[in-house]
């Protein structure tokens, strides 16, 4: 097979004025990138292999069912989207030959017609050819009311869709969605020849041993420890340049980190800040500070009793010495935020009132709120003790560190907070998705690319445990943030958007349905040699473009 590369015609003029329809170029400005040396040349054939350290297990192999950001690293690499999104926020073709515009005649000037030219000559991993037919499958499945899909926001609003040609799919929108074009930057296709026979879609053995069209085959995967990823010599883009990608499972963030540090692993994208110092002066390593889209909070269940009063939230964020656990915990890396949206967004909202750490302040809230302290010195009102549960993944040793903190701080007003860690696949399953927590400490991100809709994370019909789909597992309901963010989702002038969700910020600072610790900044590292790696902050992944990764020569 003939491997051929089509660059984009999509400019950054482009980008501008179709912002509001894909979230599309410079909503998020450049990151401190981890850059290739100049002047490397990739090898004629796949050589060598990398192993990627995660601190968390991928399990969800079928990239349209709910699954977490590790699960991203493989999906990338197995899979191919329509399209996808650079590190600088720009949409480029991936399975597309080019990313349809106004101008190109790929979208109506009403948003409601889309078409869609794809690649030909592109083979499925056991060699039969992907066509549009795949594209229009993968579409209806994620709508399909008997499959459990990850996200529907903006798929459910297609109709007609229609297959022109092998290379060519048509839709139409029943309403104008603008940031329908970044959602397919995160929409993998999968094959119809494989799933359409299938009697139960979510229990299908393909999710255990997937088959794409990305730059990576499926090896072996060995539940506990590893998952191994081959090189798919048929890939129509460029590379892969490695003949094996292995992402290697360690719970412990110390031991991943001194398996850094011995050679075992070759990239990992979270180094704990308490070893940054160190990681930094290691001989044959290059690490760096790296600006991510993702938020560290305090998550409340807002359903819980002990949650539901504006004052309780307002109190315990308090009640939260947020620059110590900054500078003490996490040695200064990341920053204060008080809102999900990135702060190199476009859409991040500065104005927002600063958390102020108040003891005083929270119990004359708490006072006023009328929860009194009891004979065992815990707050109570209506026969509801102000005491919960906090939890995240085991292992995280500085999450762990904040919990203990947090914990003594809490009890100085009179509130009772448990620690209940659990396993990350334990810890992000039904517990998470189904809203079974008290409270967690999670690091999110709620963009799907660069777009600024937060429908998914944020709109009252997205809580799962209600019966909606998405990931509003906070139970978080405003009617007033639901319908700027159903206004924000059909407006494409990128100034409107903007006044959209800065007043969508306002709210949920003002509701504080999660209580923010910090805008996340991750410590990443590699050896030296390793080239081709950039990182990219509008994925949730440090292997999304794994295919580009060769050794040095």
């Amino acid at each position: 097979m003939t491997k051929n590369s089509t660059t984009s015609s999509f400019t950054r003029r482009d980008a501008l004025r179709l912002m509001g329809l894909g979230g599309v170029a410079s909503l998020v400005a450049p990151n401190l990138l981890l850059a290739p040396a100049f002047g490397q040349t990739p090898p004629a054939t796949p050589t060598g292999r990398v192993v990627v350290g995660l601190s968390q297990e991928p399990t969800v192999f079928n990239p349209l069912m709910p699954h977490i950001e590790v699960d991203d690293g493989v999906n990338f690499s197995v899979f191919d989207a329509l399209f996808r999104i650079d590190p600088q926020g720009v949409i480029v073709p991936n399975l597309a030959v080019e990313v349809p515009s106004q101008d190109n005649g790929g979208i109506s000037a009403d948003g409601l017609q889309w078409s869609v030219k794809l690649r030909d000559g592109v083979a499925w991993h056991d060699g039969t050819p992907f066509t549009a037919e795949d594209v229009k499958f993968t579409l209806e499945l994620i709508v399909n009311p008997n499959f459990r899909a990850w996200r529907t926001t903006g798929h459910s609003l297609v109709r007609d869709i229609t297959v022109v040609s092998p290379t060519e799919i048509t839709w139409r929108m029943e309403e104008a969605f603008a940031p329908y074009l970044t959602f397919l930057t995160e929409t993998f296709i999968v094959p119809k020849h494989i799933l359409e026979a299938a009697t139960d879609l979510n229990e299908n053995p393909f999710n255990q041993a997937p088959i794409g069209t990305g730059a990576f085959k499926w090896g072996q995967r060995v539940a506990g420890d590893r998952l191994e990823l081959v090189a798919n010599p048929n890939y129509f883009g460029d590379g892969p340049h490695i003949e094996q990608l292995i992402f290697k499972y360690i719970p412990d963030y110390t031991v991943l980190y001194t398996q850094f540090r011995s050679g075992d692993i070759d990239l990992v994208g979270i180094i704990s800040p308490d070893n940054y110092a160190e990681a930094s002066a290691l001989p044959d390593r290059v690490v760096a500070l790296v600006p991510r889209s993702s938020m560290e909070s305090f998550y409340l269940n807002v359903e819980r009793p002990q949650f539901k009063e504006v004052a309780v939230r307002e109190a315990l964020y308090a009640a939260i010495d947020r620059q110590s656990i900054i500078e003490k915990l996490y040695y200064g890396v990341p920053v204060p935020t008080e809102t999900f949206m990135p702060q190199q967004s476009f859409f991040y909202n500065p104005g927002l009132p600063p958390q102020e750490f108040n003891y005083d302040r929270a119990k004359q809230l708490l006072d006023e709120a009328g929860w009194v302290t009891g004979g065992d010195g815990i707050r109570a009102k209506d026969g509801v003790r102000l005491s919960f549960a906090n939890s995240t993944t085991s292992g995280n040793h500085l999450r762990e560190q904040v919990q203990q903190f947090l914990q003594q701080t809490f009890a100085e007003i009179g509130v009772e907070m448990t620690i209940s860690n659990l396993p990350a696949a334990v810890m992000w399953g039904e517990f998470w998705q189904q809203s079974q927590f008290d409270s967690v400490i999670v690091g999110s991100a709620y963009l799907i690319g660069a777009d600024p809709d937060v429908t998914n994370r944020l709109h009252s019909g997205s809580i799962v445990a209600k019966g909606g789909r998405g990931s509003n597992n906070a139970q978080y309901s405003n009617p007033e943030v639901d319908a700027l963010l159903e206004e924000g989702a059909r407006t494409f002038d990128s100034e409107a958007r903007r006044r959209i969700y800065f007043k969508v910020q306002e709210l949920v600072r003002a509701d504080l349905p999660f209580l923010p610790l910090y805008a996340d900044t991750s410590v990443l590292g590699h050896k030296e040699g390793l080239e081709g790696f950039v990182a990219n902050a509008n994925t949730r992944t440090e292997s999304w473009n794994a295919a580009a990764w060769y050794w040095q020569a």
